[in-house]
């Protein structure tokens, strides 16, 4: 009873989207209405990726669209849902503010519950009239709005007790392999054994903890700090002691041994000492060679602190382009199937028409082909979210068995409250490579000044205190104990070194030129960076707004066009145009979307080294 069906379903949809007009209920009730509409089973052949998943017009989660992909590809990989898609967030006044996502899911869950309650009304109302078929098909709605669809964990060899504790954090679980020499000989070692949602900030804080050009670059700080200790050395006097043990016995001695009366003695005695000796050294005067290169090696920290700060800011960028670009791959994946769902249902209705007399074959060769065309793409879809996985896993540095999945939901991330020219010189003034410039010109004039200093007088102090302690094996020798000191200065001047500390001093002049040159350079680069990004940013926002009247007009002309084709006055080919202008009106919005949070992304990176980040 098809048409029972049909009254059953438009009546629960229509007194739900009255009910609540959230987004839930309105998405819903355009599910049972198209569900509604189909004809009967009979003249349903089904493909096989039909048979496996339901046919709904509702933007699944990523959860489902990667169910859906492991189904056709025939692999199974644990994921956990995300948020739903924007889509049907934009294209509803009625709905709460992007980023609600609490409000959203309590209006959803209040609208399943009224969408339920009136469904078994109307099916209690109509219960003699209802077929084994018809019951089970009301069996199976009932079903799907008593289910919870966000209830998807992850096996518990995925399960952390880091995410629970720390949800802004990564779980250590998901950090490489500590030997980087690691080099898999077996499929197992390689083979993908889970998958790991990650939040954005989770997949920037994995960056950042695994990334090994960052590490390296702290390791040079850490260098440069201590090059800066060795150099605050020199204001400091060095202190030296020295201590010696001799025994000895000469030829000389033991000749004039022969020509001595004995009785005083053996001068042939071996001598015995000890010696040791206290010495102060002070570098009085170095001509600016003390103080430059300290100046020299604080820069050097401050230049490696920076470069720190770049390549994490990089790296966040890195990451958060991947992330946006794993997103956009999900959300084509579920654009697609949705395509192939409404491909195959005008496939339905041509051989509905046809069986009837009233179609022709064309437009059931024509909806095949339509049907072939979608299945080709949405394949094209699982391999381009695959690629996108495994890009963002590399980039993360993950370990070989693990893949990871987008859980943030497709939004905008915010308002951009800088104008143009406001976010102009704040990147001048924060920006680090500007900084870095500055700071690479002021080493080399340190060490331009270090070079010529060796031209120029060295003056040192110095004090030493010495004793000796002197004694024989013949006790009727002569022994006994002395000290002495000694205080002194001592002057190094080079008068002529052949032109080397001129030569070298040139070297450093030539850098500090080409210092300058690049803050040039660098800062009309970031101009450019922060208005390539800020007009990208204004014509995502505006694509964004369009989009939303765009994809109500898509669908609405799809919705005319089924029905001009299933009343007789329309053709396939009308059906078709209007399928692909909503699944083109579709990736616009997912692109504006992803394009907008793109551009903020560029614009944080453009204006980084902030104190404080700008208010979204």
């Amino acid at each position: 009873m098809p048409t029972l069906r049909k009254f059953i379903g438009v009546s629960a949809g229509a007194a739900i989207a009255v009910i609540n007009p959230s987004v839930n209920a309105v998405v819903f009730a355009s599910d049972l209405l198209l569900e509604t509409s189909q004809p009967e089973p009979s003249f349903e052949p089904q493909t096989s990726l039909e048979k496996e998943q339901p046919v709904s017009s509702q933007p699944p989660l990523e959860g489902e669209a990667k169910s859906t992909e492991d189904e056709v590809t025939g692999e199974e990989t644990p994921l956990t849902p995300s948020e739903p898609s924007p889509a049907s967030v934009l294209s509803n006044p009625e709905a709460p503010s992007i980023g609600d996502n609490a409000t959203w899911r309590d209006r959803q869950t209040v609208a399943d519950s009224q969408l339920e309650e009136t469904l078994n009304l109307l099916v209690d109302e109509h219960s003699q009239q209802l077929s084994a078929e018809d019951k089970a098909w009301v069996s199976r709605l009932q079903t799907a709005l008593s289910s919870d669809p966000t209830q998807n964990p992850l096996p518990e060899t995925l399960v952390s007790p880091h995410v629970a504790q720390s949800p802004e954090l990564a779980p250590l679980y998901l950090d490489p392999s500590p030997n980087p020499l690691l080099f898999p000989t077996d499929p197992s070692e390689v083979a993908i054994e889970g998958t790991q949602p990650l939040t954005l900030k989770q997949a920037i804080d994995l960056a950042r903890r695994n990334n090994i050009e960052l590490q390296q670059s702290k390791l040079q700080l850490e260098r440069s700090q201590a090059q800066l200790r060795q150099a605050l050395a020199a204001n400091l006097p060095t202190l030296t002691f020295q201590s010696g043990l001799q025994r000895s016995q000469s030829a000389n001695s033991e000749i004039s041994a022969r020509n001595t009366d004995t009785a005083q003695g053996d001068p042939d005695s071996p001598t015995n000492s000890l010696t040791g000796t206290v010495e102060v050294r002070y570098n009085l005067l170095t001509s600016g060679l003390r103080s430059a290169n300290i100046k020299a090696a604080e820069k050097q920290v401050q230049f490696n602190a920076l470069q720190v700060e770049v390549i994490e800011e990089q790296i966040r960028l890195d990451v958060a382009q991947q992330y946006y670009q794993l997103q956009a791959s999900a959300e084509q994946l579920r654009i697609r199937q949705q395509a192939l769902v409404q491909a195959e249902r005008s496939l339905r209705d041509a051989q509905a028409l046809e069986t009837a007399g009233v179609g022709t074959r064309f437009a059931v060769l024509q909806a095949q082909v339509q049907v072939a065309n979608e299945q080709q793409r949405l394949t094209e879809a699982i391999a381009s979210l695959r690629t996108a996985r495994r890009t963002l896993a590399q980039i993360l540095n993950l370990p070989q068995t693990l893949d990871v999945s987008a859980a943030d939901p497709v939004e905008i991330v915010g308002r951009w409250q800088l104008s143009l020219d406001d976010s102009i010189i704040l990147a001048y003034k924060n920006r680090a490579e500007l900084e870095q410039r500055l700071i690479e010109r002021e080493l080399n004039e340190a060490q331009r000044d270090a070079r010529l200093a060796g031209l120029k007088p060295q003056v040192s102090l110095f004090a030493n205190y010495n004793a000796l302690k002197l004694w024989f094996d013949d006790p009727l020798l002569s022994q006994g104990t002395g000290d002495g000191y000694t205080l002194g200065a001592q002057l190094n001047w080079t008068l002529y070194d052949g032109g080397l500390s001129r030569a070298q001093a040139d070297i450093e002049e030539a850098e500090i030129e080409i210092a300058e040159q690049q803050f040039a350079d660098n800062r009309n680069r970031i101009r450019l960076e922060v208005e390539d990004a800020y007009f990208q940013l204004v014509s995502s926002f505006d694509n964004i707004q369009t989009s939303i009247v765009g994809l109500a007009q898509a669908e609405e002309a799809l919705r005319l066009a089924r029905l001009r084709f299933q009343a007789g006055v329309g053709t396939q080919t009308d059906v078709i145009n209007s399928e692909t202008d909503l699944t083109q009106a579709q990736f616009n919005q997912v692109q504006a979307i992803v394009g907008y949070n793109l551009a903020v992304a560029r614009l944080q990176r453009a204006i980084s080294n902030l104190p404080a980040a700008p208010t979204l």
